[in-house]
């Protein structure tokens, strides 16, 4: 038998490599032995067994042993003999193969990236294995979407949320079915073609937020279950609550957030790919599922260790790693979700709106005009969390909104002619407001060019469809420059103040004020139309007399030849003299010193400011 050489214990889980050999630590605390097999030793069970530590840990530190080595570990629990994946592996040849000794040096050099400031950000959400043109599988999905990256840029986004990577089971996914949650998926290109990826998009001047799943584990491919060879009631053993609380809607296999080490598991997953991926944010899958079992709200289903692992894990990102962010997806309008953990909140950033993306769509997808409720529409732009309303993400789309029996806004607007003049002039209506409302806006891949159907997770984007509706993308563009304040004279819609000062359900036109500090470049009139019909020289009122310039008309030719283009211009609102005192000419309207003229087409937004 080979000897086993023991330098000194290495701090860690997993595989270790070091200048001289690789060590190996797992858990699990009901083996009767464990021994690691690997292409080292050709797969020997006798050569390198591992010694019990304390904690139910096992050991062994071997020479032999060296990065790009496959391996598995060996557990013997009485009469059982299991072959297990390392819960640990950095990398895997697939969910169901070996585990791969991972070299952890990576070139960061000049990746000095940081986020910019919260209510600073457009995000846009995409799922690896479609955004790119590629049909055929095994191809680096990092690669072929870096591919993209000029078009994201002059987009103009300036973080994308990138869906679950860790490696699942099966050849495609949407991601939420973890095998392996600290390997990268090997059909999307590994972990160091993860990390040229980020290191290439901050290098873009575009931030990298990752999704993750701690609801639940698997449940196919899922080594995990039984991993020592102990449970009870025929669950999942270790890693696992083994009686009710471990149903979730995705199987019996919620992680025990009670046990310290699978607390520790779960919050060292979350902390490598901020350390060694160099992510700048962490979106938490559907953590209401996390702190309740039945996700019903009922408090005798509630877990407070799931609620206390979310405030750990909150915790220790903003202590250690000031200015990335974490969301998260709970969808019960909870404040106490984004409030600080000293305040007894889970403390993270943000989370998506619920009471945002289910009014706006059905304010646009509704057919007849009659039935749009404008309160419904006024309700969701003002809402918020704790009285921020960049606590929260605002959205028409994400993966969630497009599947599972949803469409794309533009199909679910007209099934049977997605790209219509009134899918086309609704859709944008709702991205119209994503980007004017308070919050942080996200996009889904392809909104922007009238992707239709739903989200599929084998049927990649149609980007011919991006050269088809250019004058879209162009919106799209325009829009998220104004959001921005690109230009310099849209400050307000990066503030947090908002007035809904204008509210005609008759002719469906609403208006509402934004500003974050207030006056000339910061000011911001956004007017909505949401009815069929144009309407013409109609009275708004303005915060201030002067030349309040159109920014942005939503009708334009320009946009869509399907469009109108309703002629709009700027609005000036006279100043007269009395005296040496210019005075604005008073005539009040809306709760506003002055009033204005506009004319706006059908289904359309109009965006004004004053220049400084």
């Amino acid at each position: 038998m080979p000897p086993i050489v023991v330098q000194k214990l290495r701090t860690g889980m997993g595989a270790i490599p070091h200048t001289s050999g690789v060590a190996f630590r797992v858990w699990a605390p009901n083996a009767d032995a464990v021994q690691v097999i690997g292409s080292f030793n050709d797969w020997s069970p006798d050569s390198h067994p591992m010694i019990k530590e304390d904690g139910g840990c096992w050991y062994v530190d071997i020479a032999v042993a060296a990065i790009g080595d496959e391996y598995r570990y060996r557990i013997v629990n009485g009469d059982k003999q299991l072959s297990r994946l390392d819960p640990c592996a950095r990398q895997v040849v697939n969910s169901i193969g070996n585990a791969v000794v991972h070299d952890p040096q990576f070139d960061w050099s000049g990746d000095d990236f940081h986020l910019p400031p919260i209510n600073e950000l457009v995000i846009y959400e995409m799922h690896l294995g479609t955004f790119h043109d590629t049909k055929e599988g095994g191809t680096n999905s990092f690669e072929e979407t870096l591919q993209k990256l000029d078009y994201l840029k002059q987009l103009g986004v300036n973080v994308i949320e990138v869906m679950p990577l860790a490696e699942f089971g099966g050849f495609t996914s949407w991601g939420y079915n973890p095998s392996c949650i600290f390997a990268v998926e090997t059909n999307y290109g590994g972990p160091v073609a993860f990390k040229r990826f980020v290191k290439a998009v901050h290098e873009a001047g575009i931030g990298v937020i990752l999704d993750v799943v701690y609801n639940h584990f698997g449940p196919s491919d899922l080594d995990l279950w039984q991993f020592d060879g102990w449970s009870e009631n025929g669950l999942g053993g270790i890693y696992f609550y083994n009686d009710w609380h471990s149903e979730t809607p995705w199987g019996a296999t919620r992680p025990d957030y009670g046990r310290g080490e699978v607390r520790q598991f779960i919050h060292d997953n979350a902390m490598m790919w901020l350390e060694e991926y160099h992510v700048d944010g962490l979106r938490l899958d559907m953590t209401l599922f996390m702190h309740n079992v039945r996700g019903n709200g009922d408090p005798g289903c509630n877990l407070p260790d799931g609620w206390s692992l979310t405030q750990w894990i909150n915790r220790e990102v903003h202590e250690k790693y000031p200015g990335r962010i974490t969301i998260a997806e709970d969808m019960q309008t909870d404040n106490r979700i984004t409030q600080p953990v000293d305040q007894g909140g889970a403390g993270f950033n943000a989370q998506w709106g619920a009471r945002f993306v289910h009014p706006i769509r059905a304010a646009v997808i509704v057919a007849a005009d009659e039935h749009r409720s404008l309160d419904s529409v006024r309700q969701a732009l003002e809402g918020g969390y704790n009285g921020d309303p960049f606590q929260r993400v605002v959205f028409s789309e994400s993966h969630d909104e497009v599947a599972n029996g949803k469409a794309r806004v533009a199909s679910e607007i007209d099934p049977q002619n997605p790209d219509s003049w009134f899918a086309q002039k609704r859709t944008t209506l709702a991205a119209a407001l994503v980007l004017t409302a308070p919050g942080i806006p996200m996009l889904f891949q392809g909104q922007e060019f009238l992707e239709d159907g739903w989200f599929q997770d084998s049927v990649p984007l149609d980007w011919h469809k991006s050269e088809e509706f250019s004058g879209l993308v162009r919106m799209y563009r325009d829009l998220i420059h104004l959001r921005l304040n690109r230009s310099d004279s849209t400050r307000g819609l990066c503030g947090s103040g908002l007035n809904t000062f204008h509210q005609n359900q008759a002719d469906n036109v609403i208006a509402y004020h934004r500003w974050y500090q207030g006056g000339a470049g910061d000011d911001v009139i956004v007017v909505v139309n949401l009815s069929h019909s144009a309407h013409t020289n109609y009275q708004l009122g303005f915060p201030s007399a002067g030349l309040w310039r159109l920014r942005l008309n939503s009708d334009w030719k320009g946009y869509s030849v399907a469009f109108g283009g309703q002629p709009c211009s700027d609005v000036d609102i006279p100043i007269v003299r009395n005296g040496e005192v210019p005075e604005p000419i008073i005539s009040q309207r809306d709760g506003f010193p002055v009033q204005g003229t506009i004319n706006i087409g059908p289904y359309s937004v109009l965006i004004f400011s004053r220049d400084k």
